[in-house]
């Protein structure tokens, strides 16, 4: 076994118990620790990465007991992939919040960081259904800590909303992995894949209740119409780093949706084929509309960012409603651009609220703030990368899109809300961009104008920003050889019996065969 596919989840976990233990009262220690760790979270996830190119799937089973027996961890090129981007992120992230200040407006910023690191990391390497409830509980109870950080009436309201949707999420995955094991008495993913094939067409009533519900709890996860409610308050009112860090934990409902609608309850599978695409479909185009008209309406950045979020979540998740190679490639492609410019945009939102006392409103003309050019132009590149316009991969994510959707039933639909909803978008940005930094006050003649931040203090949060941003450019510039990747990492996913073999036919699997399977680990 490869014992480097642990380390994401292992490493974060350490270190969080190490943070809250050893320097809890010393924040400068905390602050080494963290950054340290998160660096090298994101050199083992590139290693991991170029390890998934060779096409082998790597399983680890923790206490050496196989599937479906036992726990495993699976690296494919799909949560190689998302464990990457999410180490690259979280570097950035956590370098914004040291930079601006964030991590010291309350008790364990940088444990309960950890925390959420490994909870996403295990979400994507699982390869068990229990066991992704699991992680999603890990990092959601430290997204409760992170999303009212720094205290707050208005984020304390935003965060139990947060709470209370997301319970709403959990109860609901319960019943269906519930359900799941009544019907096929196992939740791994490969041996489950196997069973829900071969259950008779006249025994899969209750397979299709789960496969709706965990569509659901997904739905839920990726702000998906009109299950998306609690993200444009909770996106606003969160602290900017942590906004930034969410713009992945959508993406993992999207994850999710795929790996299970593709592996589990594929479009080839008679149980199951007919209840996902067709109500994901339109859903995601809703979703995307109203996202737009979000953007388009909003009064406050931090609302505007949040909208945006969710419009780029109904285009990703259109292209993961049609469940093809092709699709599944411009969603891949999609997922990574929009995580980056989604989050580049809330610490840019984040820049303008802290230089005009926490205020963020569109509408009122203020004067104008310190750094206004630089965070301009930050601000322009973000809002071009979310309403997809050239030359950024933002355009280039939705002519995949609209490519891959050529052949559908709803294609003029869907085609007209992607560039309906794009020109929307461009109105929202420009709208707020021109209010916010052009239309300003000039200070009576005699009086100064606010304050300039101090090089030192301002530094560090242009530096992760401007790392975000180079990673838009970068995606753009290797637009190639990024789609030739996620084109064989589509091809892998629709794999299905390599998933299954890699998984189930371990040295030990013969021996695996023999063995019963009534008293498994559940």
């Amino acid at each position: 076994m490869n014992h480097w596919i642990v380390a994401p989840i292992l490493l974060p976990a350490v270190m969080a118990a190490f943070i809250i233990l050893a320097a809890r009262y010393q924040v400068a220690l905390q602050r080494v620790f963290s950054v340290a760790s998160t660096v090298a979270l994101l050199g083992i996830a590139i290693g991991l990465l170029v390890k998934s190119m060779s096409g082998d799937i790597g399983v680890y089973e923790l206490g050496n007991w196989p599937a479906p027996f036992g726990i495993v961890l699976v690296l494919d090129r799909l949560s190689a992939t998302m464990v990457t981007l999410t180490a690259a992120l979280a570097v950035a992230v956590v370098l914004y919040a040291i930079g601006s200040g964030w991590d010291k407006r309350g008790h364990h910023f940088h444990a309960l960081f950890q925390f959420q690191l490994m909870g996403i990391f295990g979400a994507f390497l699982t390869g068990d259904a229990f066991n992704l409830f699991v992680f999603f509980e890990v990092l959601l109870i430290a997204s409760y800590g992170l999303m009212i950080h720094g205290g707050g009436a208005v984020r304390l309201r935003a965060g139990v909303q947060y709470v209370l949707y997301n319970l709403l999420g959990s109860t609901l995955f319960l019943f269906a992995l519930g359900t799941i094991y009544a019907v096929t008495g196992t939740l791994n993913m490969a041996d489950l894949a196997q069973r829900v094939a071969e259950l008779p067409a006249d025994d899969t009533a209750m397979i299709r209740v789960a496969a709706i519900l965990l569509l659901l709890v997904f739905a839920v996860k990726a702000a998906l119409i009109p299950l998306h409610f609690w993200l444009p308050a909770t996106y606003a009112e969160a602290p900017a780093p942590i906004a930034a860090l969410f713009a992945v934990m959508t993406k993992i409902g999207a994850y999710a949706i795929i790996r299970m609608y593709t592996l589990v309850f594929g479009p080839d599978v008679a149980a199951t084929a007919d209840i996902v695409g067709p109500w994901l479909m339109p859903a995601a185009v809703v979703t995307l509309i109203i996202g737009m008209i979000g953007v388009l309406g909003a009064s406050h950045m931090g609302r505007l960012a949040a909208f945006a979020a969710v419009g780029s979540m109904g285009t990703l998740l259109i292209a993961v409603a049609l469940f093809t190679p092709q699709a599944t490639t411009a969603a891949l492609y999609y997922m990574i651009h929009s995580t980056l410019a989604g989050a580049a945009l809330f610490l840019v939102v984040d820049m303008v609220r802290a230089r005009r006392t926490a205020e963020d409103d569109i509408i009122a003309s203020r004067p104008a703030i310190a750094q206004n050019g630089l965070i301009a132009a930050y601000f322009f590149a973000a809002a071009i990368a979310m309403a997809g316009m050239p030359p950024l991969s933002g355009f280039l994510g939705k002519l995949l899109v609209l490519d891959a959707v050529r052949a559908h039933d709803m294609v003029w639909v869907i085609w007209a809300a992607i560039l309906v909803g794009s020109l929307i978008a461009v109105v929202g940005f420009a709208r707020a961009g021109s209010m916010v930094f052009w239309k300003v006050e000039t200070p009576p003649e005699g009086e100064a104008s606010e304050a300039e931040p101090s090089p030192s203090a301002a530094a560090l949060p242009f530096v992760a920003t401007g790392g975000l941003m180079a990673g838009i450019v970068a995606l753009t510039v290797f637009a190639g050889p990024v789609t030739a990747f996620l084109s064989d990492t589509s091809a892998q996913i629709f794999d299905r019996d390599a998933y299954i073999a890699a998984v189930l036919e371990t040295p030990r699997a013969i021996e695996a065969e023999s063995l019963p399977h009534e008293g498994t680990k559940k």
